[in-house]
């Protein structure tokens, strides 16, 4: 058994750093499609986006199922797309099920990406066939992918995508 556990995350905790998307005012955010953070790396600068679905802590998430289908959908969306194929970092679910953050190479603002956003989401709305990525071989619980219910999360996005305002794309201080 590890001894020394509390004093040990008692000195963690003295010295880490709060994260900045816990600064973020979650009682006033809304749905909508925010910068979260930029980062640099020698000469690279990449875009963090917070592509808010559902409003925090108001007891409507996305279920795990549809949080997991329109990461693959998403994700294979961003990566075959032309525009975003090689600027695609990252896309994936934000664990409190209200959201995805995506990341792209990039000094970037919600006004260069909303397009391309927007478009994902309509294909998730209207997607047919067979999931990308679901097969045993390819996902590590691939039985827990289904459109039931993603089609509609994406069109209730749609709609805040489609009146995105200063409300929606930045951050309440």
């Amino acid at each position: 058994a590890h001894r020394g556990t509390g004093r040990h995350q008692g000195a963690v905790q003295a010295i880490m750093e709060r994260i900045a998307s816990f600064n973020v005012d979650h009682v006033r955010l809304l749905p909508g499609l925010y910068v979260s953070r930029r980062d640099s790396f020698r000469d690279a600068v990449v875009t963090t986006f917070d592509i808010r679905m559902k409003k925090p802590n108001a007891g409507d998430y996305l279920t795990t199922t549809e949080a997991h289908t329109i990461e693959h959908l998403g994700a294979t969306f961003l990566r075959n797309d032309p525009r975003t194929s090689e600027s695609t970092v990252y896309f994936g679910p934000m664990g409190c099920r209200t959201g995805f953050y995506a990341v792209f190479f990039g000094d970037l603002e919600s006004d260069d990406v909303s397009d391309i956003i927007t478009e994902m989401f309509e294909f998730i709305a209207s997607y047919q066939g067979t999931i990308p990525g679901q097969s045993e071989m390819e996902c590590g619980n691939y039985r827990d992918l289904s459109m039931d219910g993603t089609r509609e999360r994406a069109r209730e996005y749609l709609e805040v995508l489609r009146s995105l305002d200063e409300t929606t794309t930045v951050y309440p201080a």
